[in-house]
């Protein structure tokens, strides 16, 4: 078997993994980029962007539905789901391809490896590539960023049965007539709202007692309120026990219910109840590599794992699933490595986050939740979206504004239902990070009218408590 050494081996080719090949391989050092499946990893190829872009014309169909209520008349929309999946495919072909030529072409000393990646030791790599002969390979320092993949509940019946994951119903060639999600989680949200402005019929079933388990109460209820008048049914603590399908494709799943034993039937079954490590076909119990009860990779606070010189990038080592995040772990890695006298950590920073919902969910920091079960006095300003003019002007008046401050008035966390929710929690992100107090934002001078306007109302609130 030959023998081949690098000074680094990147197992995955994620949103952590690609920008850390071109830096250390900008810095000198010879690597080698293994990737088993597609380039630009879960975010390209099956994640944000090709969900974004299915979403957007879930958007357009849905602005000629309402049109009417401004004053434009218009036909009811015909989806062309062929039409919707070539412009999605196009798009992440075009950033495929761009992740392809910035590790080949632009970088010197990179070699991409396509083919799977095995450990037989702490340094050593048995790499079985798709066409060719199996090759050993070693190095000094060896990242792991191979991501996750669905979890699949063990349900009776359900092994066997045609179900979906979200990889195939983004190629999915039919518009489900009638699409069921087990999961009420972040995945499960924005799918249920694409497919009903499809034109589908969507019920959701989730086990817990409110959609998105790790958000207040008061967001999960007005985020069900909204997604239920567009005709999405929400079925809660709602144990899935059997799963069946007859003759005529038709999938009916059993559940036990506070109010009794209940059939939901679909014509397409998608399972989104979790993400599971892509951990179990590495080998890593032959570098004597730990995981935790889940069988995610521990690492410490600059990503390393507990054998020195192999780290876990990304989704595989736990803790909060977004691009975002993985991005981050690159920076931390790249600082330590290459940046002298500079020092990050993956546990200082802040964490933000964006459902993509119309109107999107944007967090930030703590939720109240979060602050009573850390112990920490707060003041909390509530304010509706529909207060702002932007949103009045728009129609766009669903959901609310939440704001925590700390005795020293300094936000500590924000949540934002709203319309461009995503940029209004940056807002407040930047606040944070700057310890602003809430008066500064409270009494800027913002453009009128604009969404950011909110800002000053929603402050005003701490200074006349309801």
């Amino acid at each position: 078997m030959p023998n081949t050494s690098y000074d680094t081996l990147i197992i995955g080719s994620g949103q952590a993994g690609n920008p850390l090949a071109t830096a250390l391989a900008d810095a000198g050092q010879r690597v080698a980029l293994i990737e088993e499946n597609l380039l630009g990893g879960s975010c390209i190829n099956y994640g944000c962007s090709p969900v974004k872009a299915m979403l957007a014309s879930a958007e357009r169909a849905h602005q000629l539905r309402t049109a009417t209520t401004y004053g434009v008349q218009g036909a009811e929309p015909k989806v062309d789901i062929a039409a919707v999946l070539k412009r999605k495919d196009e798009i992440i072909g075009d950033m495929r391809e761009g992740v392809r030529s910035n590790l080949t072409k632009e970088h010197k000393g990179i070699t991409v490896l396509e083919g799977h990646a095995a450990f037989t030791g702490p340094r050593n790599i048995v790499f079985t590539p798709t066409k060719g002969p199996v090759q050993e390979l070693t190095a000094k320092r060896i990242f792991i960023n191979t991501g996750t993949r669905a979890t699949i509940p063990e349900i009776e019946g359900l092994e066997g049965l045609p179900y979906l994951t979200t990889t195939q119903l983004l190629d999915l060639k039919e518009l489900p007539e009638h699409l069921v999600i087990l999961g009420g989680g972040y995945i499960g949200l924005e799918f249920s709202q694409m497919f009903r402005r499809f034109g589908c019929e969507v019920t959701i079933i989730e086990s817990g007692k409110q959609l998105l388990e790790r958000e207040d109460d008061d967001v999960c209820e007005a985020l069900s309120e909204i997604l239920t008048k567009e005709g999405v049914e929400i079925v809660l603590n709602a144990e899935v026990r059997l799963v069946s399908r007859n003759t005529e494709g038709i999938f009916t799943l059993t559940a036990s219910t506070k109010q009794g034993e209940r059939r939901i039937r679909g014509t397409h079954l998608l399972v989104a109840t979790g993400r599971t490590p892509n951990t179990d076909a590495l080998g890593l119990e032959q570098a004597g590599i730990k995981l935790d009860e889940k069988h995610f990779i521990e690492v410490n606070a600059q990503l390393e794992t507990n054998v020195r010189g192999v780290y876990a990038l990304g989704d595989v080592h736990g803790g909060p699933q977004f691009t975002h995040i993985s991005y981050d772990d690159y920076r931390v890695v790249r600082d330590n490595l290459l940046t002298r006298g500079k020092r990050r950590s993956a546990k200082q920073r802040p964490l933000p986050y964006c459902v993509y919902t119309e109107p999107q969910l944007g967090r930030i920091g703590l939720n109240e939740s979060q602050a009573q079960e850390e112990g920490i006095t707060y003041r909390v300003a509530t304010m509706p979206v529909s207060t702002i003019g932007r949103a009045r002007e728009t129609g766009q008046t669903g959901g609310f504004w939440k704001v925590l401050v700390d005795a020293k008035d300094q936000i500590i966390g924000a949540t934002v239902l709203s319309a461009e929710g995503g940029e209004v929690m940056t807002m407040f992100q930047l606040a944070m990070m700057g310890k602003l107090k809430y008066q500064q934002l409270q009494n800027m001078v913002i453009a009128h009218p604009s969404w950011a306007e909110g800002l000053n109302n929603v402050f005003a609130k701490l200074d006349k408590p309801e």
